[in-house]
């Protein structure tokens, strides 16, 4: 561990550090705003997202992926970036190099922090006050380029535990950053792994916005299984766009391991509505989501089915992308021949690791929730004294009940024998880390908290 300034000693080097790096809010280059619920760039113009992940962190030397996937019709690029908390940091001169090459291929930065993902349920995972440090950080890279760069503040940063303080801490963090000086458009990201199916985001996004001296927020959600019906994908988005707020689909996939997301309706909802939507991702899955790669081994003409389907497909990227106008012009949209895919099995976002060793595990039970004929209720899975590759919980339905949806877990049932078994991005586990998972259920009655078992693999 490094040795340590006071607290106040550091506060006060990263306010100083910020202001000269950002310049006085006042004196700010014009950049996006928000309005209405739209994104407009510096020129006044409505801007909409037509994009994709890039996993930077973890492939730096893939520069050639900016100008590929510029060359494939997107006007936006989300870029993946570590603090340095759980992946190597991405250092000033390094974000400066990756925001000049969206400059030259005239594509509009998202610059994301990964390191928050799944905090309260990840281990490792770290707060969004720790993601403002390294914003702080790195800020002459950012400073000047506000037409040209939005900062989206920590990515999913809450699974499905802690996630009640989502909107303070939010709230807070864009604060901080206005304070410091940072006068971007801000993008926030959903809590349960983004997918907000509690809806903490929802509900609270409101409070949210107002929160931002400078009203200029955009909310980011990830659609994967939880967006399985056009239904939902609609309710979802409307309520946004009813109260006004910007919204965007800063991830999604063609398939899940926990429901296989509506792609058609989110790709048709957006265009019909003016939202943006970044799908993941570019390339370089691993840990057994490779099928959510666009082309292989980085290659853009070997595009995957995914990418034929984004890129190619009706209400795709490139039917539908404009340029930003601060580029001096606007790219007239080019139908293109719809590709169906054929969808390869499941999920969501995380880098390739080394398999640890294998250990024992435990598991709880726990009612979140009840109402009548219904509940809702969580398997907390945790590690013993030796990592874990994966897991299988099994419990035992009381009378009476059944479960009609689950997250973060492949449930499968016989009678009243419940199986529930990891999906790709929970199964490895450290030594005494813990992952969960929820679902809902009908019963008859009071539902029965039964005994768990569970097996590491």
């Amino acid at each position: 561990m490094r040795k340590r300034l006071s607290v106040a000693g550091v506060a006060l080097l990263t306010v100083l550090a910020a202001v000269f790096a950002f310049g006085q809010p006042a004196h700010a280059a014009a950049g996006f705003t928000v309005a209405n619920g739209k994104l407009y760039d510096a020129n006044g113009n409505e801007f909409v997202m037509r994009g994709v992940n890039h996993a930077h962190t973890w492939y730096p030397q893939q520069t050639s992926s900016f100008a590929n996937i510029k060359a494939l019709g997107a006007n936006t690029v989300r870029v993946v970036l570590a603090s340095g908390d759980r992946w190597a940091k991405n250092d000033t001169a390094d974000v400066a190099n990756v925001v000049s090459l969206c400059k030259a291929n005239k594509l509009i930065c998202v610059l994301e922090v990964h390191d928050t993902t799944g905090y309260g349920e990840q281990s490792g995972a770290i707060t969004l006050d720790r993601a403002v440090d390294y914003w702080l950080s790195i800020s002459s890279a950012l400073a000047g380029q506000e037409k040209y760069v939005i900062v989206n503040i920590g990515n999913e940063p809450y699974g499905n535990q802690g996630y009640g303080t989502w909107a303070t801490d939010s709230a807070n963090a864009i604060k901080r950053l206005r304070t410091a000086g940072l006068a971007h458009t801000i993008m926030v990201d959903a809590p349960n792994w983004g997918q907000d199916w509690s809806f903490t985001m929802r509900d609270n996004a409101a409070s949210v916005f107002a929160a931002d001296p400078q009203k200029n927020t955009v909310f980011s959600i990830h659609m994967y299984g939880v967006f399985d019906t056009a239904a939902e994908i609609s309710d979802y988005l409307g309520r946004f766009r009813t109260a006004k707020l910007p919204i965007v689909v800063g991830e999604f996939g063609f398939d899940h391991s926990d429901g296989n997301p509506d792609e058609d309706a989110i790709l048709s909802y957006t265009q019909a509505n003016g939202i943006g939507y970044l799908g993941w991702s570019w390339s370089g899955n691993g840990g057994g989501v490779e099928y959510l790669d666009m082309t292989t081994n980085f290659n853009p003409a070997a595009l995957t089915t995914w990418g034929q389907r984004i890129f190619n497909g009706a209400n795709g990227i490139k039917a539908t992308s404009k340029e930003a106008s601060v580029y001096g012009g606007i790219v007239t949209p080019t139908p293109s021949t719809t590709v169906t895919p054929t969808l390869p099995p499941p999920t969501t976002t995380p880098p390739p690791t080394t398999p640890p060793a294998t250990g024992g595990c435990t598991a709880t039970y726990t009612i979140i929730g009840q109402w009548q004929g219904g509940f809702q209720g969580e398997v907390k899975v945790t590690a013993g004294s030796a990592a874990i590759n994966g897991w299988t919980a099994k419990w035992t339905l009381g009378s009476g009940q059944s479960i009609s949806q689950a997250w973060n877990a492949t449930l499968t049932s016989s009678g009243s024998n419940v199986t529930a078994t990891n999906v790709s991005y929970n199964g490895k586990l450290g030594a005494g880390a813990s992952t969960s998972f929820g679902f809902l259920g009908s019963s008859t009655g009071t539902p029965a908290v039964p005994a768990v078992t569970c097996t590491a693999s």
